[in-house]
């Protein structure tokens, strides 16, 4: 193979770096009362920490629909505004131009 031709060429594609799954904890999250009926059952769920970033840090807040529509409201509202002004400016220098 030519030089500089191999797996490694300079593109950042190396390997890529993944989280250590032990700093995912169970503790306190649903995944810990599905382990717990699952030890009932002599059963253990070894993926569960692979699941737990779902219940920790920004992912961890419950989604409402409500919070969902009305997030971008306010710009919307302004936006709409800013475009209602510009169209009865606009819708008025054309009036005024019409009557001279």
């Amino acid at each position: 193979m030519a030089a500089g031709h191999g797996h490694e060429h300079g593109h950042g594609h190396g390997k890529m770096e993944l989280p250590d799954y032990r700093q995912w904890k169970i503790e306190g999250t649903p995944l810990e009362a599905m382990q717990k009926k699952f030890a009932a059952q002599g059963l253990r769920d070894p993926w569960a920490h692979n699941e737990a970033w779902r219940y920790m840090g920004g992912f961890a807040s419950n989604v409402i629909f409500t919070s969902v529509i009305v997030k971008g409201f306010k710009w919307g509202f302004a936006v709409f505004v800013v475009a209602l002004g510009a169209e009865y400016f606009l819708t008025s220098q054309n009036e005024c131009k019409k009557h001279h």
